[in-house]
């Protein structure tokens, strides 16, 4: 088994998954802090923009576990995650040509079915391929970070010059290197399913799960108005694209950093343990928000999104990858995106109504959702360390 490592390591795994996320977050730094922009562009108000943006997050409570489970199923995780990536590319490009509320509400949800499945197989494939080959979660994913910022501030020098009707195709574009990347991943090991679909299920039905899953949740829900709004926001109060861009990529600076340690932080705290720190940077963050701080301030607040979401995000995805059965990853993932997509939905369509009656004052809700799930998280450490008790860990 030794003799063969070496070539596992060389085969280019991480490189070629470094590349992908790469791909994944230069399209997500567009379509993130722009789609709202593209939405008011076409005629749609806040109240509007906050359905349209809700109905990728329902659309995935139905679509992510088809498309996970039959992925964990057939042991093609890196198949389905190049097919989803090539028609993510080719749903938004219709989404280019849709006008109207209903148009383009239908057109989303249908790109959306792809483009949210990328996630949680992505996650997956690269949890199982890194863990059969020594190699760090956080140490690959910080690449999609890193490209998260050249996303968002290209967006954001390009929004200056290119009409708002028209960032549509910059998205497009985007998602069109994810699929080139996706087609250049290597295959990962299927081995046989070794547990009972009963067993998977009570792992869906654990304490441990389901605390993490409702802390998560709640914390990365807090999130909603921030990402549906905040660029309205800055850009009705004078901020211009690029400083609107250094914003979003000053966020996820803090980010990477919290990635590139994470391997040290899970080695001293365990998962559930994270998610509380990432409670408490939301609270933080979203309670501070709500007073309109000028700009020097906005920059340091959104260094704490490497708390609210990056140690949110890792403490997450590392209780999946400890404690969910073998052949179970994919579809674990894809039930976790489920409640926190059903959770982010109804957060997305509360902070349209809130932002259009309360601007950024609707902030101070976020904050109080953060709590909640700081409390919750509290929940999920306490029975993390029962769990590992009973393993004798």
């Amino acid at each position: 088994m030794t003799a063969h490592k070496p070539a596992i390591a060389a085969d280019g795994f991480a490189i070629r998954l470094s590349l992908f996320y790469i791909g994944l977050f230069v399209a997500l730094g567009i379509q993130m802090p722009f789609l709202p922009v593209w939405l008011a562009a076409r005629g749609l108000d806040a109240d509007a923009i906050g359905t349209v943006l809700a109905a990728p997050l329902v659309v995935r409570i139905v679509t992510v576990p088809l498309v996970t489970g039959a992925a964990d199923r057939w042991g093609v995780l890196r198949g389905a995650l190049v097919l989803v990536a090539s028609a993510s590319a080719v749903g938004y490009a219709i989404l280019g040509f849709a006008a109207g509320f209903w148009p383009i509400l239908a057109v989303l949800a249908m790109a959306s079915a792809a483009f949210t499945s990328v996630f949680p197989l992505a996650d997956a494939y690269a949890l199982k391929g890194l863990a059969t080959r020594g190699g760090s979660y956080g140490s690959v994913r910080l690449w999609g970070s890193g490209a998260f910022i050249v996303g968002s501030l290209g967006a954001g020098t390009l929004a200056e010059i290119v009409p708002p009707a028209h960032l549509i195709w910059l998205m497009v574009a985007g998602l069109l290197v994810m699929a080139l990347t996706a087609a250049g991943l290597r295959p990962v090991a299927s081995p046989a399913r070794s547990r009972s679909a009963s067993s998977n299920l009570a792992f869906l039905r654990s304490p441990a799960f389901l605390a993490v899953a409702a802390a998560a949740s709640l914390i990365q829900a807090s999130h909603a108005l921030f990402y549906g709004f905040s660029t309205l926001d800055w850009t009705a109060a004078g901020l211009t694209g690029q400083t609107i861009g250094a914003l979003w990529a000053t966020g996820v600076v803090a980010e990477i950093i919290l990635f590139a340690v994470s391997g040290r932080l899970l080695a001293a705290f365990s998962p559930a343990a994270l998610l509380g720190a990432g409670a408490a940077g939301a609270v933080v963050r979203w309670g501070c928000m709500a007073f309109d701080p000028p700009v020097f301030m906005l920059a340091l607040l959104q260094c704490l999104h490497g708390l609210s979401f990056g140690a949110t995000h890792i403490g997450t995805v590392q209780f999946l990858a400890r404690a969910a059965p073998e052949r179970f990853g994919a579809t674990a993932q894809g039930t976790l995106a489920i409640i926190l997509g059903g959770v982010m939905a109804v957060f997305m369509g509360l902070a349209g109504r809130l932002y259009g009656a309360y601007g950024g004052r609707a902030y101070a809700a976020m904050a109080l959702a953060g709590l909640v799930g700081g409390l919750l998280a509290l929940v999920a450490d306490r029975q993390w360390r029962s769990d590992v008790c009973a393993r004798g860990e």
